[in-house]
């Protein structure tokens, strides 16, 4: 059933004269008594008696009236909720972020709900592997993640990141030769599965600068690897953005050479049509 048949049966019913009804809708009063006749037709019910005093509700016209002015009234409501996402001024906006971007996402969050307070924003810490993925099927809008990403997603550079030796506080090291300090404490590594791009950086960076640990042992999350080497249970190879969420009782390392840096930067998927998204992307930094 045609929205505007609804429509016209409301207005009429509201104005009691196919006149007055037809100049609120912009039709002529022909127009108007076709639309009301091929909605009686549809119905099967008469819904107005004309005569010289106008148009006056049937018995059955007068039960359906409401449930008309309902449907009609979120009808509306869908219209302009609709147009508010098209002009990404309403609706959900889906990130994820990781430890390299911890104070950069929340950052730009909050100033982008700001700007459109009536926009839901969800951010999830989720590893950069799964985020991708994620925008590739369409369940995430967009991800700062650590860069390169696979094609065709596109991305910005934000920020550098850099790999430091997360050590207890008191434990003297040379930054130019660490292993000493990795044959004396357990390694301690993010597990792959929840952080595959940390996992391979910190093994490519051992390799390439021939350093072997003496025992290596894994953990689920970043907190827990910094609560073990507070604990004096190990040492860890993490992003240097740790120092925002860090416990007392660790110092950080920098480490230089290959290996020892990579990118982070925010990711999309061009392929699909998002008006929110693109806003959100227009308030980050510029490359």
């Amino acid at each position: 059933m045609d929205i505007k048949l609804l429509r016209a049966f409301v207005t009429l019913a509201q104005q009691g004269r196919f006149h007055a009804a037809a100049d609120i809708l912009c039709l002529t009063q022909p127009a108007l008594t076709k639309q009301i006749q091929t909605l009686e037709h549809l119905m099967g019910v008469t819904l107005f008696l004309r005569g010289r005093q106008g148009a006056k509700m049937t018995d059955a016209g007068q039960q359906l009236y409401s449930a008309a002015c309902e449907l009609l009234s979120h009808y509306d409501q869908f219209r302009d909720y609709a147009r508010e996402i098209q002009q990404g001024r309403a609706g959900k906006l889906t990130l994820g972020f990781g430890i390299s971007s911890f104070q950069l996402a929340p950052t730009q969050v909050i100033a982008f709900r700001q700007q459109y307070p009536n926009v839901e924003v969800s951010l999830n810490d989720i590893p950069s592997d799964v985020q991708c993925r994620m925008l590739l099927e369409g369940t995430l809008q967009a991800g700062f993640i650590r860069l390169p990403a696979p094609e065709p997603l596109k991305t910005r550079i934000l920020l550098d990141e850099a790999l430091v030796l997360a050590i207890p506080a008191d434990v003297t090291v040379d930054a130019e030769n660490i292993q000493p300090v990795l044959e004396q404490h357990q390694l301690l590594q993010i597990s792959p599965h929840r952080g595959r791009g940390l996992a391979d950086q910190a093994v490519s960076f051992l390799n390439r600068h021939k350093l072997s640990a003496r025992a290596v042992a894994v953990a689920d999350d970043i907190q827990t690897l910094l609560a073990f080497v507070a604990a004096r249970n190990g040492v860890a190879l993490l992003p240097a953005a740790v120092r925002h969420i860090m416990p007392a009782g660790i110092k950080l390392v920098p480490l230089s050479g290959e290996y020892s840096r990579w990118q982070v930067g925010i990711a999309w998927n061009p392929a699909i049509q998002d008006v929110l998204r693109d806003k959100f992307l227009a308030m980050l930094p510029a490359d």
